[in-house]
């Protein structure tokens, strides 16, 4: 009888368990006396603490104090016990179940009753979670305990919601042991879920699992579902409920003891036995007789063998409650060197198998740490030095033994530690751990008992990656090779086993011969060997000896050997299977008797007719053939050299017997009975090797040469073409060139062929092969997925390999060919006709390869081509949007992806970019460091890789890598706070210097590949293999290119020299010669590398940062012998390690890339790569992507200051205004002192912080700057303009000292009048009338002695002014024909301008011209000439055209002339406009001296130009109608204020509006109201100084908010001018693009004021409670003013005069304080009196104020000293305003005199701005990205020297300071514009898009809609 799973673990804890070890007593303790007192949870009062998250109000209390115990407070009324999964639930503090997890009294506190609270409820929780899983110790006594004094009302059986495990259903077999089938009444199912989404699977867990479904039955079907963590409050309410209806069903009956004692009477007396403890195999069976009677007999050799397996399996702490050990768990903790040859027992396993997959060999040879004691030598007390003693005694006789020593157990033997992990693994670990240790030429098992089932498996899946190669000699002498997977290789095999107990070791016998040097069987005399152990009893290893062709082989053919371990006879299904399928066995015989059961064995072995060898242990004689086919040899004190060379004959004598040999084939093995088979066992495996054989199926019958053609098309040549046309849209032909055709329409000609190409690939037929594989893939068991594609590689090599390895050797014999004719310099038709040939082979070869790596190009193609057209693929079941994400699962799963093609030589950008953003949308955007590997071809790069990681690329002869491909690495969580990243990210590439299959190796490939893989990795590797000279220098010289390539473009990867197979890597001498060696050729390198790149850099060091010391590493070779029976080295693998530990630490030192970086790494170095002149076609995306990121925080920060500034502006020009004349710098710096450290602090957070701060530290010191000079920039500007207003308040003392005497005398006089008139009676009519009079009187008589100011008279100045330099009459006429009007606006200026004579030109040399094709004039005079340049087409700018206009006299202007001028126009009107901004008028007055300031600077700007132009002379008409015009734009502002100066300066006209305030003064003083008076006089003063605060900080207020509402003034400009774009499409107005092209500050302005308009329409009502808002707001800030004066004036006794100077005081930052000076408030003494009088006229006034503005109109936003337009204006156009001299396109710098170049992410066609092709009246439709790419010309500023367009920057200043980067990713929105307005664009300019500027038809189709979303997709990038 075989005892359940717990009763086993009984048994094992009784036989371990340390005798000292007590088994507590139970009691029914406090808490307290079982775990620390939580008291964080208890107030000082004694309550419990209450929470305020959501799961807080349930009252739970856990009654922990002494003096309060819970007995205090309630009996339970419920009692409950939880038992099941650990996993299932979470302890913490929120758990209102569980509470926190508390490990004191360490065996048994988790079964002590817990009392809670809960929803009304005394509960006893009794935690019994995780009892079943542990180690089981005695129990029974706790057990009994706990329900001797509880009476249980549930059993709470903890499940993980769609997790059931083996351990669960144990868990109710483990109830039912301990508590009898009863218990079953009293069981409720609790699952437990994590995510709040899980929590309705239920039905759908119970109808899919039929367990599941059956366990809840025997538990009468009762569940609850609860939360993992147990801190739902309605979830326990529901569940106390439930229970209770539980207790109902059982009619009120609990759990008790009287139940637990009925059924534990049957199981007898053994819980009460005295436990014991016992070593070694017998005294454990004899211990556990004694103990447990009749249990122990029933127990059998599989349950020791069960019991032991499992005792082994936790002492090397393998034990996993719920999975297997996986593979990726130890290929991620693989990062972790592991340099021990010693270990703890702990760490065995996980060293074993980290040495094991790093192909060390001495993984079986580790040896295991004891403690120091151990090691010490015995000596028995008394002895001395000195003390001889007697020897005989010493040595010989019998020592009795210590007790430590008798107690130690065996160390673990070191194959137990294989099998061990070999049963502990899933299937994936299980076939990697097999693959490593063929690698490392060890035995492998086939056949395998297992210890936990008794069934003998097979496990076939573990061989499937397994490949043999060797090579015969055939009867004519010649080698033959073979490659074949070992499950397909038929051999002979050879059986080896033994019966009973031999002397001799029958794995020595069999390594010796196989390889003597090598211990392909473990043996006893191996390291690690021990006297015990447990798993190899039974279990059949397989090898195969492997001969190599050469005349010291030991067998002529693959032999397998297979070896039974342990007694044959004690295992029969083996060694009749071994024997059945061996061509000889071996038998290793002690003497047995006749009788011996196993003799009756060898009895039918010696009838048989297949050859038998007996190795007789006891006996001495040689090699005896006794007849035919049955040999006996002796071992019996005998060489082992020459007992092996007589067995190795023999063995050749019956395999030579080829009529009774048979040959073994692996997957035989599964045809036997009784064997278990886990491919067939495996559902998963099963269904994924189903789904790939349904696949092979449809290649049956097919030519291995077209089967890509046919089942993978768009892969083939339709890719290939698509590649070929993107590599010479990128690199036009010389052909191309020397037509000189127009490069926008080839390009769009190119790329609507390569569209073409793409819609051919979408229609293509999608093959049942590909539906199948896309099926799979899509296939929601990601397991089954795995182990389709790794069945599908497997099938697929199988199906390949044969056919590939002809076409290999058909290959080499061509190419030996080829290279012997060479030799000879043979150019006959015989050479001609062996590289024809070679070339066929070759496309063979390259067609017969077929594997994973193309079905998933094929799936890549599909996605491009349907992403490209936009359309679905027709028989695709589901979107093509989604296949993306399942290559990206397949990486995550461990899978490599192709990132270069290797075929085509191409990076599938949309295909490798959608893969990662789906990999980032399903890891997020993790950190990755990038090492990529770099060397020759076959120099084993992808084996170093795949042993340093455990990675799988391919490394078999045959499958040399081609391209790049990439596969992921995750760190652990250990070591992620080390390294800073969470995956390593490897690149593998194909070989430099490769023999390429199509033939089409070149230097500029092998260029192309370093490049990129250098400027991919983080690091690179840098592999050489051996030491040819010859091979290092080609390597060396690339890499070293590559590297200068990514200095130039600032990019920073590091590297390492790999120099493998080396042949003493451990001669230091040796080494530091080869180092000083390799120094030179790095440096020599460098040189050579210099020169191809145009710079002058002398040494590799000064290219990056490389130490020779420490970056340089020397490997030794890979075999450790000679192939193909040679081990890994164990150097090697010590050089992987040390390697891999120098990586990591260099990585430790990076923070890596995101995922998002690496993948714009990848667009940005292959579209770089693409163009001829990488450095110079290199976009660094990213730190574009960063920079505008910071920009968009720049313009934030900014916003801070300026906004804040306006704020404390306002301040001070209240002071001032007050009274307070002096401003220091000081008083505005520690005003904005806290704005300023609050945006600095922000910077310093975001430059730390920000995840690219990496990236950002390089701009840091600069935007530091930027906002320091801001900031003092602001300040400075503030004081000036407070400056200017203290002037201006100085130099009003004098008027408002009139001012202040006018309204002293106009209130005295009013007052008089009113007491005159009070007591006459005079009506109110009377009364005005009569005011009205003395009025006039008064005003007269205080004015008589003040001229009134005078209006301006400002055209007449204009006049005189120009006159001084221009006659008075030509002035008139300009101004009145109205020309300058339209000057900043006109297409063409040839009315203004002469031509310069050319003295080189002259009548002869004018009229050939004029017989060429070409005449000087055409329609217009436009220069129409066409000078053939050899192969190049010239180009210029031109000039614009608008309107009607005179056609001048000379020869038409050159458009690049014209754009000078307009240049000119526009940089002279903000000159001007600053002037007139700055002229005091408001202050002073106006005066003419500003007009002829004005003028000046036009003036003296047109004659700078003049002077600098050469070609061109402008008129005197150009000067006047400029002046004419900027002094028009300066009329409206001087008019302007020229009135507000009237209005603040002419006593008259301020006069006149007091008149209503003095009316109401005298008024009331005719009534007596003498303190109503006073107030409101006060009252009035306040009203208006208030409306001006609130228009104030209204301004700001709506500045900020419309930067929060309005789309286009968030972020930074770039965004604004997006939505300028996106407005002009929309209104399709020419010329409003005409101005934003020409004259875009001005259109950024006009935007900017449109948009503030309609925000005041749109959203009037938020505007309007705004304002009002800020009045109550000011409205308090006055009342709490008064109360403080009140309080203030109070406390020292003053009068009313002193409270209203408190008052004033308190306001004058806020309120400007005007007309008050008349009011004495000295009488009043009540100022509580006067307070109320005040804030009742206040409220009054207020309330007045909040009526009168009841819409938007009433707001007058003109009064605001600064309107949200102009703040915003400010703000967004204080910037680069620079435009491309080409296309006029709008530098994007937020910074006026920003360092460094000017750029645009996206440029136009620079027809826009006129430029044409020279001498034609054609306009251009380049874009300048393209055209920098070109081999053609330009003409700058009209010069006759061309310039390259390459050579851009020669063109002069204007072009030098411009960074133009190749590139393709036009904006498609200018396209969209040059078609929608190509007749308004040759109006204005009066030329055609003809002719070599024909526009492309492809422009024409394109639509607004288009255009717009291109303009989304750019602010995006």
């Amino acid at each position: 009888m075989i005892m359940d799973q717990d009763m086993d673990e009984l048994v094992i804890d009784i036989l371990t368990r340390d005798p000292d070890d007590e088994i507590l007593p139970v009691t029914h303790q406090h808490p307290d006396d079982v775990m620390d007192n939580p008291q964080d949870n208890v107030n000082p009062e004694g309550g419990s603490n209450s929470r305020s998250d959501g799961h807080a109000n349930i009252s739970v209390a856990d009654f922990n104090d002494s003096s309060h115990s819970f007995m205090d407070h309630c009996d339970p009324d419920l009692t409950v016990a939880l038992f099941g999964s650990s996993e299932a639930v979470q302890f913490g503090c929120d758990n209102i179940l569980l509470g926190e997890r508390k490990l004191q009294n360490a065996k048994f506190s988790m079964i002590i009753p817990l009392e809670k609270k809960i929803s009304e409820h005394c509960v006893s929780v009794i935690n019994m979670i995780g009892s079943h899983e542990i180690d089981l110790e005695p129990l029974d006594h706790v057990i009994d305990q706990v329900v001797n004094e509880n009476e249980i009302h549930a059993f709470l059986f903890v499940v993980r919601l769609g997790q059931l495990t083996d351990e669960d259903k144990m868990g109710i077999e483990w109830l039912q042991r301990f508590f009898g089938n009863q218990v079953l009444s009293f069981v409720i199912t609790l699952f437990t879920y994590e995510r709040e989404e899980e929590r309705d699977t239920i039905i759908d867990d119970l109808k899919n699992n039929s367990v599941l479904e059956q366990l809840l039955e025997k538990c009468g079907g009762r569940y609850h579902t609860c939360s993992k963590i147990m801190n739902n409050q309605s979830e326990m309410r529901e569940l106390m409920d439930r229970i209770k209806r539980l207790f109902k069903d059982n009619n009120q009956q609990c759990y008790t003891r009287e139940i637990y004692t009925t059924l534990k009477e049957p199981l007898g007396d053994h819980q009460n036995s005295e436990y014991q403890s016992g070593t070694g195999t017998e005294a454990t069976n004899d211990t556990n007789a004694q103990l447990f009677g009749s249990l122990i007999q029933t127990e059998t050799e599989g349950h020791r063998q069960k019991l032991a397996a499992e005792q082994l399996i936790k002492r090397l702490h393998l034990e996993s409650k719920h999975q297997l050990l996986r593979a990726v768990d130890f290929l991620q903790s693989v990062v972790q060197s592991q340099f021990e040859e010693s270990c703890g027992e702990d760490e065995l396993a996980q060293i074993f198998l980290q040495k094991l997959l790093m192909m060390d060999y001495r993984a079986r040879g580790l040896q295991v740490k004891e403690n120091n004691e151990q090691y010490q030598t015995q000596q028995t007390d008394g002895d001395s030095f000195e003390d001889v003693g007697d020897a005989y005694e010493d040595i010989f006789k019998e020592t009795a033994k210590l007790a430590d020593e008798m107690n130690k157990s065996d160390p673990v033997h070191l194959m137990d530690v294989q099998m061990a992990m070999f049963h502990c693994a899933d299937s994936f670990l299980k076939q990697l751990i097999v693959t490593k240790l063929s690698q490392c030429q060890y035995a492998l098992p086939l056949l395998v008992p297992n210890p936990f089932t008794q069934q003998i498996e097979f496990p076939l899946w573990t061989f499937r990656q397994i490949n043999k190669s060797w090579k015969t000699i055939d009867d004519t002498g010649k080698n033959s090779g073979k490659f074949q997977p070992v499950y397909k290789a038929e051999t002979p095999m050879v059986a080896f086993f033994r019966f009973g107990q031999v002397s001799s070791s029958k794995s020595q016998l069999m390594n010796s011969l196989i390889n003597e040097k090598h211990n392909t069987f473990f043996h006893r005399n191996c390291p690690g060997s021990s006297r015990t152990r447990v798993l190899m009893d039974g279990v059949v290893e397989i090898a195969w000896y492997c001969p190599s062709g050469e005349k010291t082989d030991r067998f002529t053919h693959c032999v397998a050997f297979c070896n039974l371990r342990g007694d044959a006879g004690a295992h029969e299904t083996q060694l009749n299977i071994l024997t059945g399928m061996a061509s000889v066995n071996v038998a290793i015989l002690p003497q047995l008797d006749k009788k011996d059961k196993s003799m009756t064995k060898i009895q039918n072995f010696y009838k048989d007719s297949k050859p038998l060898i007996c190795l007789l242990t006891d006996n001495d004689s040689s090699l005896t053939e006794k007849r035919k086919g049955k040999y006996k040899i002796g071992l019996k004190n005998r060489n082992l050299p020459i007992v092996s060379e007589e067995i190795r004959r023999a063995i050749n004598n019956g395999l030579l017997s080829t009529e009774l040999c048979s040959f073994f084939r692996l997957e035989d093995v599964a045809k036997h009975s009784h064997i278990t088979v886990d491919e067939v066992d495996d559902d998963y495996c099963r269904k994924g090797k189903e789904a790939a054989q349904q696949m092979m199926s449809l290649l049956e019958d097919k030519d291995l040469t077209e089967i890509k053609a046919s089942f993978l098309p768009c892969q083939g040549n339709l890719w290939h073409q698509w590649c070929q046309k993107n590599k010479e849209l990128h690199q036009p032909t010389l052909e191309e060139l020397h037509k000189g055709s127009n490069i926008e329409k080839n390009k769009s000609s190119k790329q609507s062929e390569m569209l073409k190409i793409r819609k051919l690939q979408q229609t293509s037929d999608l093959s049942q092969f590909n539906q199948i594989f896309i099926q799979k893939l899509n296939s929601q068991a990601v397991k089954e997925m795995v182990y389709f594609l790794k069945w599908l590689g497997i099938l697929l090599d199988d199906y390949t390999t044969e056919s590939v390895s002809v076409l290999h050797h058909k290959y080499h014999e061509k190419w030996s060919t080829v290279l012997s004719l060479k030799k000879k310099y043979d150019k006959s038709q015989q050479m001609t006709a062996a590289q024809v040939e070679l070339e066929r082979v070759s496309e063979k070869l390259q067609s017969a390869t077929f594997g994973l790596e193309h079905i998933l190009r094929e799936i890549g193609q599909i996605y491009e081509s349907c992403s490209s057209v936009k359309k679905n693929k027709k028989d695709l079941k589901f979107n093509f949007s989604s296949l993306p994400s399942l290559a990206a699962e397949m990486m995550i799963s461990g899978f490599p992806l192709e990132l270069m093609d290797g075929d085509a030589a191409h990076v599938p950008l949309i295909w490798v970019t959608a893969v990662l953003d789906a990999l980032i949308q399903k890891l997020g955007d993790k950190r990755v460091y990038v090492l990529s590997v770099l060397g020759i071809q076959s120099s084993g790069k992808s084996t170093m890789l795949n042993a340093m990681f455990g990675l799988q690329f391919a490394v078999s002869a045959g499958r040399c890598t081609r391209g790049a491909f990439m596969q992921l690495v995750r760190v652990t969580e250990e070591m992620k706070a080390q390294l800073k990243f969470d995956y390593i990210l490897v690149v593998d590439t194909e070989g430099l210097r490769a023999l390429e299959l199509a033939g089409r190796s070149t230097r500029n490939h092998d260029n192309e590949m370093a490049t990129f893989v250098v400027g991919l990795g983080n690091m690179t590797l840098i592999n050489i293999f051996g030491e040819n000279t010859a091979e290092m220098q080609d390597v060396l010289q690339i890499v070293v290119q590559a590297f200068m390539r990514m200095k130039k473009i600032k990019l920073n990867p590091s590297c390492m020299i790999v120099h493998q197979n080396v042949s003493d890597v451990t001669a230091k001498e040796k080494n530091m010669e080869g180092r000083r060696r390799l120094q030179e050729k790095l440096d020599e390198m460098t040189k050579l590398a210099a020169k191809e790149e145009d710079c002058d850099t002398e040494f590799f060091s000064d290219v990056i940062a490389f130490d020779i010391q420490k970056d340089v590493k020397y490997f030794a070779q890979l075999w450790e012998g000679s192939p193909p029976m040679a081990p890994p080295n164990p150097d090697y693998s010590r050089n992987i390690q040390e390697l891999k530990d120098t990586i990591l630490s260099k990585a430790s030192k990076s923070n890596g890339i995101t995922l998002s970086q690496f993948r714009m790494r990848i667009n940005d170095l292959w579209n770089a790569l693409l163009n001829e002149n990488f450095v110079f076609s290199f976009k660094n995306t990213l730190e574009i992507a960063v920079y505008r990121k910071l920009e968009t925080m720049y313009s934030d920060w900014t916003w801070s200051l300026r906004s804040a500034m306006l704020s404390v502006e306002d301040k001070f020009y209240n002071r001032i205004d007050n009274g307070n004349i002096k401003v220091q710098e000081n008083d505005l710096l520690t005003e904005m002192r806290k704005t300023k450290e609050q945006v600095e602090k922000s910077m310093m957070s975001y430059f730390k912080e920000d995840r690219d701060k990496e990236i950002l530290c390089q701009w840091r010191g600069r935007f530091e700057t930027r906002i320091k000079d801001l900031h003092d920039d602001l300040v400075k500007g503030t004081k000036r303009r407070l400056d200017e207003a203290i002037e201006q308040k100085k130099a009003r003392e004098k008027l408002d000292r009139k001012r202040t005497e006018y309204e002293s005398k106009l209130f005295s006089r009013s007052k008089e009048l009113a007491l005159r008139l009070r007591n006459k009676g005079t009506d109110e009519l009377m009364l005005k009338e009569e005011f009205d009079t003395m009025w006039s009187k008064w005003v007269t008589e205080m004015t008589e002695d003040t001229p009134p100011l005078e209006d301006l008279n400002f055209w007449e100045d204009v006049m005189q002014i120009l006159s001084e330099n221009h006659e008075l009459a030509f002035v008139h006429e300009r101004l009145n024909q109205k020309d300058y009007e339209l000057i900043d606006r006109r297409s063409d200026y040839c009315d203004y301008i002469m031509l310069k004579k050319d003295p080189e030109y002259s009548d002869d040399t004018a009229s050939s011209e004029k017989a060429g094709k070409s005449s000087w004039k055409s329609k217009r005079g436009t220069l129409k000439w066409i000078v053939m340049y050899p192969a190049q087409m010239l180009m210029s700018g031109m000039e614009y055209f608008k309107g009607a206009q005179k056609q001048p006299d000379n020869n038409d202007l050159n458009a690049e002339c014209q754009s000078l001028i307009r240049d000119l126009i526009h940089n002279i009107i903000p000159k001007t406009e600053k002037i007139t901004k700055n002229s005091p008028v408001g202050r002073r007055g106006y005066n003419d001296s500003y007009i002829q300031e004005i003028t000046d600077c036009v003036k003296k700007s047109v004659q700078k130009h003049q002077s600098e132009s050469q070609c061109y002379i402008l008129k005197k008409e150009f000067t006047i109608d400029l002046s004419l015009h900027v002094c028009d734009i300066a009329r409206q502002e001087f008019t302007e204020l020229h009135k507000e100066f009237r209005e603040a300066n002419d006593p008259r006209l301020y006069l006149e509006k007091q008149k209503t305030q003095y009316c109401n003064v005298f008024m009331n003083f005719y009534r007596g109201a003498t303190a109503t008076i006073q107030s409101e006089f006060i009252c009035s003063n306040l009203e208006p100084s208030i409306l001006q605060a609130v228009y104030n900080e209204t301004a700001i207020g709506l500045a900020a908010q419309m930067r929060s509402d309005i789309k286009s003034l968030r972020e930074n400009r770039p965004n604004l001018e997006k939505h300028i774009l996106r407005s002009l499409a929309e209104r399709e107005d020419f010329k409003h693009y005409m101005k934003y092209i020409h004259n875009p500050r001005a259109y950024f302005k006009l935007f900017i004021k449109n948009e503030v308009r309609k925000y005041f329409t749109k959203q009037n009502q938020k505007i309007l409670n705004i304002f009002k808002e800020n009045l109550k707001q000011k409205e308090r800030t006055v009342s709490n003013a008064m109360k403080a004066a009140t309080v203030e004036a109070t406390s020292q006794g003053g009068d009313g005069n002193m409270w209203f100077r408190c008052f004033t005081t308190t306001l004058t930052d806020e309120l400007k304080f005007t007309g008050n000076s008349c009011v004495d408030l000295s009488e009043i003494k009540d100022l509580d009196f006067l307070e109320k009088l005040l804030s009742d006229s206040l409220k009054e006034k207020m309330i007045k104020l909040q009526i009168s503005f009841q819409s938007i109109n009433d707001i007058k936003m003109e009064n605001c000293r600064k309107g949200p337009d102009e703040i915003l204006i400010e703000h967004f156009c204080q910037c680069c305003w620079v435009q491309c001299p080409f296309c006029k396109a709008i530098c994007i710098n937020t910074m006026e005199d920003h360092p460094g170049d000017h750029c645009v992410p996206f440029h136009r066609n620079i027809g826009l701005n006129g430029w044409s092709y020279r001498r034609t009246t054609n306009l251009a439709v380049e874009i300048c990205t393209t055209a920098v790419m070109s081999d053609r010309y330009f003409y700058p500023n009209s010069a006759d020297d061309a310039v390259p367009w390459k050579e851009y920057r020669k063109g002069g200043c204007n072009y030098a300071n411009w960074s133009i980067t190749p590139d393709f990713c036009d904006l498609l929105y200018w396209k969209w514009f040059v078609c929608r307005f190509q007749k308004d664009l040759e109006g204005y300019y009066n030329k055609t898009f003809q002719g070599d500027g024909e526009i492309p038809d492809e422009w024409k189709v394109y639509t607004k809609e288009e255009a717009l979303e291109s303009l989304d997709k750019y602010m995006e990038k």
